[in-house]
């Protein structure tokens, strides 16, 4: 055996003396965490974004895929070249208006999948505003504050009960 690891010999112990090194051994965690503890700024949650530019391609994309569909259609029904592209026109521009002036707020809900992470984003803007519009929150309620101003009412008037003996004598 070489490093004093295991058996000095295997003679009589019923194994091979072959050693394995245990992997349900957990080391310990030194580390400190991995964020700072004393910036509370940096931990408050911060709503991820959609990117818009990806959402409007989205729903070009949706639009693209109707219109194909129709082609499709139209072709195996066996309508000439110019009679599709007419026909595709027409309804590209009725759902391109749809879009337009119904707006990003159009359309109805519909499940998202985990990867549509822009429309899952945009979504949770949209609710969290109706509850906030329904809660009667200020637009400029930061989380926590009720507890800021009772500490300070609090240390306000500790002060006031320090200063107010040295007043009287």
């Amino acid at each position: 055996m070489s490093d004093n690891v295991g058996l000095s010999t295997p003679r009589g112990s019923g194994t091979s003396g072959y050693v394995q090194r245990n992997l349900a051994h957990l080391k310990p965690r030194d580390r400190p965490a991995p964020y700072n503890t004393k910036d509370f700024d940096a931990m408050k949650h911060r709503q991820r974004q959609p990117d818009k530019d990806i959402l409007e391609h989205d729903r070009k994309r949706e639009v693209e895929i109707k219109v194909l569909e129709l082609r499709d259609k139209l072709e195996d029904e066996g309508c000439t070249e110019e009679e599709m592209d007419k026909q595709c026109d027409e309804l590209r521009k009725k759902l391109q208006a749809k879009m337009a002036q119904s707006g990003a707020d159009a359309g109805p809900r519909k499940q998202l999948k985990a990867h549509q992470v822009h429309e899952l984003a945009d979504a949770k803007i949209k609710e969290s505003e109706r509850l906030r519009n329904a809660l009667k929150i200020s637009k400029n309620y930061e989380e926590g504050s009720h507890w800021k101003r009772q500490t300070e009412r609090l240390r306000k008037a500790v002060e006031r009960e320090a200063s107010d003996p040295k007043d009287r004598a």
